[in-house]
């Protein structure tokens, strides 16, 4: 009774289930074949008077004509297309220093990229335009107004004949520092290497024996000073530029001890009250270090010809420094004593001139009055 039960059940579900097509194939006791047509390969081969025909004597006249054709038509398409030229190379703009950076250069050489927002600096939000991918993104526009006013700074300086440093210690900102230093004149110097702790707080042990020389408005080398010279204190630069201020924390800090003014490329993970004038860019791109350089080194070859042409004219707008001037004002009174003992050593008991007035002595006055003391 089970068993019918079972077999009524299932059958019909077995009946009304459609039957595969693999289970009909593996029934079927039929055998079906199917015939491909395959194209064999002629053996025949081309006859010799089809190799060896030559074009005919119309298609020969028209050879000239399609060729002066295809010449017409190559002179009219080869202004089209695109034109692919090389965009950038890593020297070129050491070669040829852009006087101003635009937006688009500041965005081509990223100087717009900061650091993860994990590093940032709070003290530099006011730089900061937003955040993309958790990195923040700075404010070109902020970057090319500081860049123009650190620019100005550094023309002022070259103009009035102050000491310019550029400093860069990173690898791959040799070449950059070094050119910036040429651009500017000969009163800019760079460093490339590590700073030296104390070489402005104590200058006198460290900068001990480095050659002086005085100057005047056309940067020719004066004569008689060689005695001040021995006793000067060594010089420190008016102005420092600094690409990587993250590195030199200890040339910054003697800086401000020393009231030295500095610029310096501000990251967002920068302190940027470390630097006077701050630049707020990428100090990681060395295509953003190198154009930052090369204006602020176009801007002190501009400060540095505008005093050359004041000279030319006559006008000196820079003022000598005070222990040069106490020391040509020591001179001036010594020779001017030593011109009274030389009048009283030619007069006689009588008060009359036993010789000639030394003064009336040309060799003789130009000695005791050099050029730059007239």
């Amino acid at each position: 009774m089970i068993i019918r039960n079972f077999a009524v059940r299932h059958g019909r579900r077995a009946l009304a289930a459609p039957v595969p097509l693999s289970s009909l194939r593996a029934l079927s006791t039929e055998s079906t074949s199917m015939r491909t047509a395959v194209a064999e390969p002629s053996t025949s081969s081309p006859s010799p008077s089809a190799w060896s025909k030559t074009p005919a004597k119309a298609d020969l006249d028209r050879i000239p004509e399609n060729f002066h054709k295809f010449q017409d038509y190559q002179r009219q398409t080869q202004s089209l297309g695109s034109k692919v030229q090389l965009r950038y190379l890593p020297d070129e703009i050491l070669k040829r220093p852009p006087t101003d950076a635009t937006l688009e250069d500041l965005m081509a050489a990223q100087a717009h990229i900061g650091h993860n927002t994990s590093l940032w600096n709070p003290a530099n939000a006011r730089y900061i335009y937003g955040v993309r991918s958790g990195i923040h993104i700075i404010s070109l526009e902020t970057t090319a107004a500081h860049l123009r006013r650190a620019a100005r700074v550094v023309e002022e300086v070259a103009y009035r004949a102050g000491l310019i440093l550029f400093v860069g210690t990173r690898k791959g900102q040799t070449p950059i520092v070094v050119r910036a230093a040429e651009l500017a004149g000969p009163t800019a110097c760079h460093l490339f290497q590590k700073w030296t702790p104390g070489t402005i707080t104590n200058r006198d042990q460290i900068l001990a024996g480095g050659i002086l020389q005085i100057v005047d408005e056309n940067d020719r080398p004066l004569e008689g000073f060689e005695s001040h010279l021995q006793e000067r204190r060594p010089v420190v630069p008016d102005l420092v530029v600094c690409l990587n201020p993250m590195e030199n924390y200890t040339m910054l800090h003697e800086c401000g001890l020393a009231n030295i003014p500095t610029i310096g490329i501000i990251d967002t993970d920068a302190d940027p009250t470390w630097v006077t004038y701050q630049i707020p860019a990428n100090d990681d791109s060395l295509r953003s270090a190198a154009l930052i350089a090369m204006v602020l080194g176009k801007a002190g070859a501009r400060g540095l010809q505008r005093r050359k042409d004041d000279a030319e004219n006559g006008q000196v707008n820079w003022e000598t420094p005070r222990d040069v001037q106490q020391y040509i004002t020591v001179e001036m009174q010594r020779k001017a004593a030593e011109i009274q003992r030389a009048r009283k050593e030619a007069e006689g008991e009588d008060g009359k001139p036993l010789r000639e007035d030394p003064l009336d002595n040309e060799t003789f006055r130009e000695l005791l009055e050099p050029p730059h003391l007239r």
